[in-house]
């Protein structure tokens, strides 16, 4: 039990992270079925938003509930900026948006060493989140409970507005069917625009918690890039459930590995195994269900 209880406290805490990552992909992804590379760069974004915060407002607490939101925001907007101007032009040719994409993405790392220079930089944490919490013997990292309590915020808040909103209404309409959605009267344009912008500013929540991690760079959302797209495939496109399944399993999947063996070769077992379960189940953990006799 002494080994087991923090190896598995170390999975919740990496998969809430892979949670915060593949959120917003997911739900562009499964809705509108674009391969977008640059997700990981509105992560960096979100991360450097709350490094520009701390620099106007010096106080470490109130800069990271600042941060949150204006990440949100500074991502949203990277997102829908992307989708008006290329991503629009490209639906339905899966290949051209990953190239295109991965393009942005070189891109937004080049203006992120032009803007803030390439080496890392460091957000200070607020003193109310450092330290460790003693819980069943285990010391457990404030940071790491934060992050967790803000992936269980994040899935809760976008599961209210998928099942409860207009726009979550539209969205599952544009999922299930796009053609019959836009002959039942939604502007499933309009609906992709709103899901990038919701799911691009998740990417920038997600960048603003990783500052709670360690020190970011340009490069920060390429770590995280592959990850998430592994947390979407093997959840199943496009649903909720799923993702956040398969971010905790393979966040303590990873954790039990790395236990054992090193780091590095943790992610290659994790990827094998990722691997051999869509060959035995190509959907995914989650299905979604639909009249379509595409």
């Amino acid at each position: 039990m002494d080994a087991l209880l923090p190896q598995l406290f170390a999975g919740l805490s990496l998969g809430s992270v892979l949670l915060l990552a593949a959120l917003g992909l997911a739900l562009t992804f499964g809705q509108m079925g674009v391969i977008n590379m640059a997700h990981g760069e509105f992560m960096m974004a979100g991360a450097y938003t709350a490094f520009v915060v701390q620099q106007v407002l010096p106080d470490a607490g109130v800069s990271l509930l600042v941060a949150l939101p204006l990440g949100f925001v500074v991502g949203g907007l990277l997102g829908l900026l992307l989708e008006v101007t290329l991503i629009s032009r490209m639906y339905r040719r899966p290949l051209d948006t990953l190239l295109v994409t991965f393009g942005v993405s070189l891109v937004l790392q080049q203006l992120a060493r032009d803007v803030f220079g390439a080496p890392n930089v460091d957000v200070r944490a607020p003193a109310w989140l450092s330290g460790a919490v003693p819980v069943l013997g285990m010391e457990l990292p404030k940071s790491r409970l934060f992050i967790l309590a803000l992936a269980i915020v994040a899935v809760g808040a976008l599961s209210v507005v998928l099942k409860v909103t207009p726009l979550g209404r539209r969205i599952r309409a544009t999922v299930q069917n796009r053609d019959l959605a836009e002959t039942s009267g939604v502007s499933t344009r309009a609906t992709d625009r709103l899901t990038f912008f919701v799911g691009s500013g998740i990417a920038g929540i997600a960048g603003v918690a990783l500052t709670l991690l360690g020190s970011i760079g340009p490069t920060l959302g390429t770590s995280y890039i592959v990850d998430a797209f592994l947390v979407v495939v093997a959840g199943g496109i496009g649903q909720l459930k799923g993702a956040v399944i398969a971010a905790v399993g393979l966040g303590v999947l990873q954790a039990a590995f790395e236990y054992s063996t090193t780091a590095s070769l943790a992610k290659v077992l994790v990827f094998v195994v990722v691997v051999a379960f869509l060959q035995l189940r190509p959907q995914g953990l989650v299905s979604v269900r639909t009249r379509s006799l595409a």
